[in-house]
């Protein structure tokens, strides 16, 4: 009797129960949904500055014949004009991260903008030389202030389950600002695409009006009602965000208590593994030749024997398709697993490069050359689109600690651009050496990336900002008790 009475009773608890989990899983997904659309808007609006950088990369290769012709630029004040943008965004980078602390992300995004508003207005009205190489300067050091903060920025306003994707997001708008330039460069005079590459400026200096700032930037400057404000829109208004705001607010107590981070301190124990993985990362991916390979690959495609306008529209395009394919990937197969991947491919890439080169040379089966080094080079544009081109800034973004990160995102962004530099100056002089030999160096160069990635890079999805820094320090100080 009391089992009958009993029944009843349990089976509408039960079904109690289940109606409470469907009402919580659906209030989950309604929350979830709430709190994602202000993190994609913040992503839409910054990534604007990435596009922005890739303008400045492809602005002066469509432009070149028009540009000397009008403004009878010898070939070596050109090559000032297209070189000087490097020194820019060394600049850039060298004052990125202080800037990015001390006036903000979005303080940061706002003044790289300026810079290239000023830059690109200077190249439109020129009259000489000295005009262009003003603004190309200018737009140069906004690009280096953009590299830096925007994967930053994005980093620390992200879910962890997104993160991955969405800072990757910045690679992606890179290379469509490159192929934009590449596509509509033959279109346009040149001094209108210069005002055309200031509508990703306008974009993002309007957008930044309607986005909260970096709820960590906020909690490390002590702006604790703003902190909180700025996570609560970020991640919805019926988020409980009680958890990750006092998981940030540890955290960046516990940094507070060190003293301001410099240079030098970068190279204690404690940083010690996140200053190799970032720097190492870099080195990487800029000392591989990409961008060797892609300022020149016109020439590059002339001396294979392949029809040069074919092979850069086809080279301007697959970035895009390969980089969004990475997007959908990092957070599902991981940073490592990209990595790793990408830098097999540019090895392989390479060696069907130096391998069509060497068959030329020696005058074997030279009806292939040019399918060979076709094939060659969009291997190796396509495995770095998809791996080594954002990942590294992904991971950069992730492992240091807030009050170090200006100091070290500088160092290593200027690590980038001073590889940009060194890869960009020396390919002609090692292609006039050896076209095969070329290759050969960055295939062995990329073989070397694949056992630093494999030994060094640890795997960082699925893991809170804080979660990746402490076991990276932690890892750091047991190593130095150890000794």
């Amino acid at each position: 009797m009391d089992g009958e009475m009993r029944k009843p009773f349990i089976i509408k608890q039960i079904n109690s129960i289940s109606d409470q989990q469907t009402h919580v899983e659906d209030g989950l997904l309604k929350e979830n949904k709430e709190s994602l659309w202000m993190v994609y808007l913040s992503t839409f609006v910054s990534i604007w500055g990435s596009f922005e950088y890739g303008t400045c990369v492809g602005y002066s290769s469509p432009t070149q014949a028009a540009i000397t012709e009008e403004l009878n630029l010898s070939l070596a004040e050109y090559s000032l004009f297209g070189s000087i943008l490097t020194i820019g965004a060394m600049v850039g980078a060298i004052t990125s991260g202080s800037i990015a602390d001390f006036i903000g992300r979005k303080g940061a995004m706002r003044m790289s903008s300026a810079f290239c508003i000023t830059g690109w207005l200077s190249i439109h009205f020129a009259k000489d030389a000295l005009a262009l190489d003003v603004g190309r300067l200018a737009t140069g050091y906004g690009m280096g202030v953009f590299s830096y903060v925007v994967p930053v920025f994005i980093a620390e306003i992200a879910p962890k389950n997104l993160r991955g994707a969405l800072t990757t997001l910045n690679q992606l708008m890179i290379s469509c600002g490159v192929s934009t330039s590449f596509l509509i460069g033959p279109l346009l005079p040149w001094r209108n695409l210069a005002l055309f590459s200031l509508i990703p400026c306008a974009i993002m200096l309007v957008g930044l009006l309607f986005i909260p700032e970096s709820p960590r930037w906020l909690a490390k400057i002590g702006k604790q009602r703003e902190f909180e404000a700025a996570l609560q829109q970020l991640r919805g208004k019926e988020a409980d965000t009680s958890s990750e705001a006092a998981e940030i607010q540890d955290c960046t107590e516990s940094l507070q208590q060190l003293p301001q981070a410099k240079l030098s301190d970068l190279f204690q124990i404690r940083y010690l593994r996140s200053v190799t993985i970032g720097v190492g990362l870099m080195v990487c991916q800029q000392f591989g030749g990409i961008n060797g390979v892609v300022f020149y690959l016109r020439q590059t495609f002339v001396s294979a024997g392949f029809p040069p306008d074919l092979g850069t529209t086809i080279c301007a395009i697959l970035p895009i398709f390969v980089t969004a394919l990475g997007v959908s990937l990092i957070d599902r197969a991981g940073r490592r697993a990209l990595l790793l991947v990408s830098a097999t491919g540019l090895v392989l890439g390479c060696l069907l490069a130096g391998a069509a080169f060497f068959m030329k040379d020696h005058e074997l089966l030279l009806d292939a050359v040019p399918a060979l080094t076709v094939t060659g080079i969009l291997v190796y544009i396509g495995s770095f689109s998809i791996g080594m081109g954002a990942v590294p800034w992904v991971v950069m973004s992730e492992i240091f600690p807030i009050n170090v990160k200006g100091v070290a995102g500088s160092l290593v962004t200027l690590v980038s651009w001073v590889g940009t530099w060194v890869a960009s100056y020396t390919y002609n002089y090692l292609m006039s050496w050896s076209t095969y030999g070329t290759f050969m160096i960055y295939a062995v160069i990329n073989g070397l990336a694949i056992i630093f990635i494999a030994r060094v890079v640890p795997e960082t999805k699925g893991r809170t900002l804080e979660e990746i820094q402490a076991t990276i320090n932690n890892h750091e100080e047991d190593q130095g008790h150890r000794k």
